[in-house]
């Protein structure tokens, strides 16, 4: 075994590695960039080298640096995590050169997986079943629509390199074509710097399950699937393990397929082959097929280690360090179900953009497990993937699995940033998602119902007005306030554009009686207990002009001082914002162009993705104040539109 492994990560999965090396006395040595200098990760590994500036192309993508760092720390192995360089041959190779183990499978491995055109070809020679599609070499545009024509719509464009929904459009008529091919190979080309595609028929009920493999070179074993059907635009929002539905028939030969495909490429390490699923006529052993295969740990592993007992962390050093297989195939068996929610940082009104911020309070729930990378006070970088944490449960029953994982996120508390809790809970709380009716649609049609924003009661006004009094820890006689001397203080709260006013009447430290419209609330501390009116208080968080009250997954209300109420007021519609920091990939309006509500005007580029900036009315371009390619910071005005009262004096 190892004595000391370097973690080529970070976030996390960093802090996951290095949970499992600590566990079996493998020291660790971290990696950070100028972001990630406080980082968890580098809080708890044994060592820890800087290598370079925050964006990732200075640092975590700099294979050069991180095999020298591991050379100067006496590592003797890489572990490269997921993303950043895990799936890169050519960074396997230069570890192995330098007199390094890779703790992953061999560049060739990687390689015959790497494009899912050449993996595709394959799969059909090992006699795993593939989707119909054109995975040629020909990525001329009237010989892709030529293909598409003749699989029949509606068809999946997909970037052959790279995944995570990046480089991927749905097409479903002939005359939508085009835009989609340019769409996505602009988008592939930038993601992974080349913008050759495949097109694949699209299953019309998908659902997406996939095999954990794990092999040492010389043979492979399954450890099971898992449901990774629960994705909006191709991101995974909830996995489970195992499959709803799953019979032993169909178990038994997907995990046969997935063998296969990893015993043909001699594979080592831990692996994930997908499979897309025809979940219109229930599961059935003809009803799926390879879509491609993952040549490293996955973010969804927990659960899979929840229902098998198995720490694949564990079982990738020891086969990197050259023992064999832990267990055979019929050593494995499924124990209970497992449920995975990711959070994010994510503004999901917004349409689910990623947000910053720093994380003024974070608790995660006991009866949960949770793989973070970040602590209270941290910051959430706008050069990262915005997860917070990932919630795994674990129960007998799927019924099981699935109550604790709503009381998880009900229990949940963050504060200082937006998140996407509330959609966490919706989801968990859907009828069709908790009778296993599961398919990669099914977000996409009920997103308004999952994503409606709560509505604060009067309790949680209360609650908000006390804390940004900075009443509730008080005690009797701290704040002045006696029983025969009222202290009566209005104070001004600020909510989705609304402003409340809320008067609060001190009968003395530990009683107040709240005022919202025609309704009071008392506010009584009882047992050093807060309640209101008779019923226990909410946790709360106080971050400067901010008051977090953890009632459905966290209620956010601004502290307004009155003479800044003015400025409060709703937002400038003729101007064009970055909602966050980013790079402006295209600006499609000119001064003098007319534009109606919803065109698209400008492309911002951040957090690994697109983001199109709409018009907020119609009206006529007056002023574009950035060019393509400048960096920009939230908030900065990127396009202005002529106010209504120029446009009307115009005409």
């Amino acid at each position: 075994m190892f004595e000391t492994i370097l973690i080529a990560n970070r976030g996390e999965i960093a802090c996951r590695v290095i949970d499992t090396a600590r566990k079996m006395g493998v020291r660790t040595v971290a990696v950070y960039s100028d972001a990630d200098r406080a980082a968890r990760h580098v809080a708890m590994a044994d060592r820890a080298v800087h290598i370079g500036g925050p964006a990732p192309a200075d640092s975590y993508l700099r294979g050069d640096a991180i095999i020298e760092a591991a050379l100067q720390t006496g590592a003797q192995a890489i572990h490269p995590g997921y993303g950043f360089l895990s799936e890169n041959p050519d960074f396997v190779e230069a570890v192995e050169a330098a007199g390094l183990a890779f703790i992953g499978p061999s560049a060739r491995a990687i390689r015959a997986m790497g494009l899912k055109d050449a993996a595709k070809v394959l799969m059909e020679e090992a006699g795993v079943p593939v989707v119909p599609g054109y995975h040629g070499d020909n990525q001329d545009p009237e010989h892709l629509s030529g293909a598409a024509d003749a699989i029949g719509y509606p068809v999946l464009i997909k970037a052959v390199a790279g995944g995570g929904g990046k480089g991927m459009r749905l097409v479903e008529r002939a005359g939508d074509f085009a835009d989609a091919l340019d769409s996505a190979r602009s988008e592939a080309r930038t993601a992974f710097g080349n913008d050759a595609v495949l097109i694949e028929k699209f299953i019309q009920k998908p659902r997406h399950i996939e095999v954990q493999v794990f092999g040492d070179g010389q043979g492979a074993v399954h450890l099971f699937e898992r449901d990774c059907s629960l994705q909006r635009r191709h991101q995974k929002v909830i996995e489970e393990a195992p499959a709803p539905g799953m019979t032993d028939e169909m178990r038994a030969a997907m995990g046969q397929a997935a063998v296969r495909a990893a015993e043909a490429i001699g594979y080592a390490g831990a692996g994930t082959v997908e499979f897309i699923v025809d979940g219109s006529r229930g599961l059935r052993p003809d009803g799926f097929w390879f879509m491609e295969m993952n040549t490293r740990l996955q973010v969804e592993h927990p659960v899979t280690e929840a229902i098998t007992g198995v720490d694949l962390v564990e079982w990738q050093l020891r086969v990197a360090s050259g023992e064999g297989l832990p267990k055979c195939q019929d050593e494995l068996q499924i124990n209970g179900h497992a449920f995975e929610a990711r959070l994010y940082a994510e503004d999901v009104p917004k349409g689910f953009l990623p947000a910053t911020g720093r994380l003024a309070h974070l608790r995660f729930p006991d009866g949960a497990r949770a793989d973070t990378g970040v602590r209270a006070g941290d910051e959430i970088s706008p050069h990262y993937d915005p997860m917070i944490a990932k919630l795994i449960t674990h129960g007998a029953t799927r019924a099981g699995a699935l109550r604790r994982l709503s009381a998880a996120l009900r229990d949940c508390e963050v504060a200082g940033t937006v998140t996407n809790l509330g959609f966490l809970g919706a989801l968990a709380a859907h009828e069709g998602f908790a009778a296993g009716e599961v398919d990669t649609g099914l977000i996409a049609r009920d997103l308004d119902m999952l994503v409606v924003e709560p509505a604060p009661d009067t309790r949680d006004i209360a609650l908000a007005a006390l804390a940004a009094m900075g009443v509730l820890d008080a005690t009797e006689g701290a704040t002045g306030f006696t029983l025969w001397s009222p202290l009566t203080r209005t104070v001004h709260l600020h909510r989705q554009g609304d402003e409340i006013a809320v008067r609060v009447q001190s009968l003395s430290a530990e009683a107040h009686d709240v005022q919202i419209g025609d309704t009071t609330v008392e506010a009584r501390r009882v047992g050093g207990r807060w309640q209101l009116d008779g019923q226990a208080a909410a946790n709360v968080a106080v971050s400067g002009h901010l008051v977090t009250v953890f009632d459905d997954y966290g209620l956010d209300f601004d502290i307004v001082d009155p003479l800044d109420r003015a400025a409060m007021a709703g937002g400038d519609r003729d101007v064009i914002e970055a909602p966050m920091p980013g790079l402006v990939k295209a600006v499609l309006a000119k001064p003098g162009q007319e534009v109606r509500e919803g065109d698209r005007l400008a492309v911002l580029e951040a957090m690994k993705m697109e983001h199109s900036l709409l018009a907020a009315r119609d009206g006529t371009v007056d002023e574009v104040l950035v060019e393509e390619g400048a960096q920009v910071e939230a908030g900065a005005a990127l396009i202005r539109l002529a106010s209504e009262d120029e446009e009307g004096e115009a005409a």
